[in-house]
C-alpha cells in the first residue's frame, strides 16, 4: 500500500463523453492534473461505460504514462461469468483492453453476501489467487457493499484479501 499516493482514487465509472465516446482530450487533461497533484490510483471495471472505460484507460493513461507511475485496479464482476472456466478469458480480455501485463489490484466487485456465495461456488477466489501467483495481479482486493457482519464473514473465510475498497462518490 505504500505505493499508493494521496488519499483518493480516480474512479473511471463516469467519464466525460462526446457523441457516445469518452472525450479523450478531457480525460487526458483530468489524468494529467490528477497525477501532477500527487495521486496515482486509478479504478475501472469491465462494465464501466459498456467497456469503454478500460479502453480509455489504455489510450489516455497507459499509452501516455510510464507503467510505474500509476496504480491500476480492475474488477471481477459476478455478472460477467457463470462458471470457473469463464474467469480467465474475462481477465485476459481486461488486461488486453487496458493495455497492461498485470493489474496492481484485482477487485472482487460489489461484494455482498449473494455475490460472495457465487464467487465461492465457481472457485473464483482460488482462480484469482493463482493469477496473483503468476504475477498477473499484485494484490487481491474487494469492493464492498453490505453489512459489517458480512464483511467480517468474508475476511474470516478469505484471509488473503489484502484490501477493501469502499466507495464514496460525491456525485451520489
Amino acid at each position: 500500500f505504500e505505493k499508493i499516493k494521496g488519499k483518493l482514487g480516480f474512479g473511471c465509472m463516469r467519464l466525460p463523453m462526446t457523441d457516445g465516446e469518452v472525450d479523450k482530450a478531457q480525460f487526458n487533461e483530468m489524468i494529467d492534473t490528477y497525477l501532477k497533484a500527487g495521486f496515482n490510483y486509478f479504478d475501472t471495471a469491465h462494465g464501466y461505460i459498456d467497456g469503454k472505460s478500460e479502453i480509455a484507460i489504455r489510450e489516455c493513461l497507459v499509452k501516455r504514462h510510464p507503467r510505474d507511475s500509476f496504480i491500476l485496479a480492475d474488477k471481477l464482476s459476478s455478472w460477467y461469468f457463470e462458471r470457473e472456466e469463464d474467469i480467465i478469458p474475462l481477465f485476459e480480455s481486461q488486461l488486453k483492453a487496458c493495455g497492461v501485463d498485470f493489474f496492481d489490484y484485482y477487485v472482487f466487485h460489489a461484494m455482498c453476501d449473494k455475490y460472495f456465495e457465487k464467487f465461492k461456488e465457481v472457485n473464483a477466489f482460488e482462480t484469482v489467487r493463482k493469477l496473483k501467483e503468476e504475477g498477473k495481479i499484485r494484490h487481491i482486493a474487494m469492493s464492498f457493499h453490505d453489512t459489517a457482519d458480512c464483511l467480517d464473514k468474508i475476511l474470516s473465510e478469505i484471509p488473503y484479501i489484502e484490501a477493501v475498497q469502499l466507495q464514496l462518490n460525491y456525485l451520489d
